[in-house]
């Protein structure tokens, strides 16, 4: 049974790829899934309030949820990083929490920053490319949309690397478990999902989400695990 209540929603901002917060009606194991972004987030909880660097996750795991607290996440685009904080020193839940310098602030680039939310996500973002501690790669969304580049294919590799913190190919197996894991939430059958996303036969997709998502098929579409943020996406190629 869901204990978090989650909301999301899209963004004209070539940085973001979701925009999302959550609140824990009580408190549970919620089990965070692999994910190829980076984001940061803000967390309340009994009158303290944390922004947290967060980078990509290659594996599924378990997390415990306070009731009462509220989260507010901004997901980076494919390719967009802070060059201070870089993905492949964030990999695999090795967050970083920012100090706080008042009740609405938090220090970075020695400045205090007031705290995003939820509708001002973007401005804030701006903010933090005019100060160039946000960035962006376009050979990642190119190798993604399977664009043809004037970059070898070894250059773009490096590129890939460097802004997410990930192989090319490592993305695409996370994207393609997220995907199959949202399917089978909507009441996909597994059988289908199989061929929806992709995998070579059953036993295939239950290994990868496995790992990547932390549980079996079945849990996922009996809404058995407390499963972190999901949002409907398309299959990477």
């Amino acid at each position: 049974m869901d204990f978090l209540v989650i909301a999301d929603r899209a963004s004209d901002s070539p940085f973001v790829e979701r925009i999302w917060r959550a609140h824990s009606e009580r408190a549970g194991t919620m089990v965070s899934v692999a994910s190829s972004h980076c984001e940061m987030v803000v967390t309340r909880y009994r009158g303290k309030t944390t922004l947290t660097i967060r980078g990509p996750e290659t594996r599924a795991t378990t997390v415990p949820c306070p009731a009462g607290a509220e989260w507010i996440g901004i997901r980076f685009s494919p390719g967009s990083f802070m060059p201070g904080y870089p993905a492949a020193r964030l990999m695999d839940r090795h967050d970083v929490n920012l100090p706080g310098v008042a009740r609405r602030k938090f220090w970075l680039d020695g400045s205090a920053w007031e705290y995003p939310d939820f509708e001002n996500a973007e401005s804030f973002l701006t903010r933090l490319v005019s100060r160039g501690l946000l960035t962006r790669d376009p050979a990642v969304k190119a190798a993604l949309d399977g664009e043809v580049q004037e970059l070898s294919r070894r250059s773009t590799q490096r590129h890939f690397l460097h802004a997410t913190g990930m192989t090319h190919t490592m993305f695409r197996k996370i994207s393609r478990a997220r995907y199959a894991a949202r399917l089978l939430r909507q009441g996909t059958s597994i059988v289908d999902t199989v061929h929806e996303a992709g995998y070579y036969d059953q036993a295939h997709l239950t290994r990868s989400l496995r790992s990547l998502i932390g549980v079996t098929p079945a849990r996922i579409g009996r809404h058995e695990e407390q499963l972190s943020f999901l949002y409907k996406t398309t299959l990477t190629p």
